[in-house]
């Protein structure tokens, strides 16, 4: 059939309509790798109810704005979706898309400017995972687009020279047979420090795989590596993950020109290391008063900064291994807290007088009982960042409603070439 795109949404698709029937206007069919005002030939791959989902087989009216793409896994591998456009484009897709949730869900129109803030579209990434593959032929590799295939790659330029020569050198020693087996180890993550030069390994071990396989396997990832200060073993994938198995350090220190951080193997971390400090002075420039509160406060990204001007900061964060950076990361005026945050706002929330709130909750947002209780905290400024343009605006949307209003609006991309995308709104009340 033949579509012609609208434009983009939040997810890399391109939203298409089929035609209009007694019904109404024609059902939305989201397509992948295309971009706004290109007519495609296309194939149904899905149906539902109320939508159905496409793969272009053929482009037949280009945008002007097509590129041919960097990476010769593009469309392949599952992890870049904006290859096929140039890197201004992407930011003007990504501006529109935050803008558009932002005025469907929360019913804001932006008055003020939307602040871009933009990053080196290639080899920005401090982290990077992968999928271990050990017969018939070692290799690491992301999944398909779609879909849970193997596929193998030998670099990734979305990521740091340093873990592209991780991968390199690891794909070698895999195929000559010098690691050894890797049979016990399902995925690998490398972690970069901020100069590229250290790497921390993190590696995800297969069901059923001994204390005693996962050393030698950590040990015989070390040996590979010289730039890696230590490796670390982790059980098969769970939401709070427990290390098994050591070589070297398990953590690594993450050098910026704000702070210096421990991260350790399982904590977050953000992933651009070129807008690390970009980020902290989006969020912290400007800000000072008696009592700050970091809320998700991951090791400490924000809190060791708004130290410097708050008299005390509160710094809570509910997963065990970034709490135990947090602490360690924390000076003495900043009091780290392990509790999930709404928890902490029910027992707190009546004693506290913060003069600002700031919060960096996961993809899923803040919630319905957290914003109710920021609200009832009264904080005068509330700086949300935020992961994903559709629960920060249904966050956005409550806090609005209770007196809040939008003073400041950035966009932060931290991933170029992908849809993800990260904002930071400064609220006043």
């Amino acid at each position: 059939m033949q579509l012609t795109i609208e434009k983009l949404i939040y997810g890399g698709d391109g939203l298409a309509r089929l035609p209009a029937d007694e019904h109404g206007r024609g059902k939305a069919v989201f397509v992948p790798f295309v971009l706004p005002g290109e007519q495609v030939t296309a194939s149904v791959t899905e149906e539902k109810p109320g939508f159905a989902r496409a793969r272009a087989d053929q482009i037949s009216q280009a945008s002007p704005q097509r590129i041919a793409p960097h990476c010769r896994y593009f469309m392949r591998c599952g992890g870049c979706h904006y290859q096929h456009t140039d890197y201004a484009h992407q930011l003007e897709i990504k501006a529109s898309i935050l803008k558009e949730n932002l005025r469907r869900i929360a019913k804001l129109e932006l008055s003020q400017d939307l602040k871009i803030h933009p990053s080196p579209p290639w080899h920005y990434r401090n982290r990077t995972r992968l999928r271990v593959q050990t017969s018939p032929e070692f290799a690491l590799g992301y999944y398909q687009f779609n879909s849970h295939e193997f596929v193998p790659i030998d670099q990734c330029p979305i990521s740091s020279p340093l873990i592209n020569r991780a991968i390199a050198a690891l794909t070698t020693n895999g195929r000559s047979q010098a690691l050894g087996s890797l049979q016990a180890i399902q995925e690998i993550e490398f972690f970069a420090s901020a100069d590229d030069t250290q790497l921390l390994v993190e590696a995800c071990a297969a069901s059923q795989t001994s204390a005693e396989q996962s050393e030698k396997s950590a040990h015989a990832l070390q040996s590979t590596l010289p730039e890696a200060v230590g490796v670390v073993v982790f059980e098969p994938a769970k939401n709070e993950p427990k290390p098994i198995a050591w070589a070297g350090s398990g953590k690594l220190t993450y050098q910026t020109a704000r702070a210096c951080y421990r991260v350790s193997g399982g904590a977050f971390f953000q992933v651009n290391r070129h807008l690390t400090d970009e980020l902290v002075n989006i969020v912290t420039e400007g800000r000072s008063g008696r009592t700050a509160l970091d809320l998700y406060a991951g090791v400490g990204l924000f809190s060791s900064v708004l130290s410097r001007e708050f008299e005390r900061v509160i710094a809570v964060e509910s997963s065990p291994i970034s709490h135990s950076d947090l602490l360690y990361n924390s000076p003495e005026n900043v009091k780290a807290v392990g509790s999930m945050s709404e928890q902490y706002l029910r027992n707190v929330a009546r004693k506290l007088q913060p003069d600002l709130v700031v919060v960096d909750p996961p993809r899923s947002g803040l919630g319905e009982n957290v914003v109710h209780a920021l609200v009832n905290l009264g904080a005068p400024r509330i700086t949300y960042v935020s992961c994903d343009p559709a629960t920060l605006s249904r966050d956005l949307g409550r806090l609005l409603k209770s007196g809040y209003q939008v003073e400041r609006a950035h966009l932060v991309d931290l991933f170029p070439q992908t849809y993800h995308l990260e904002s930071v709104f400064h609220l006043v009340r």
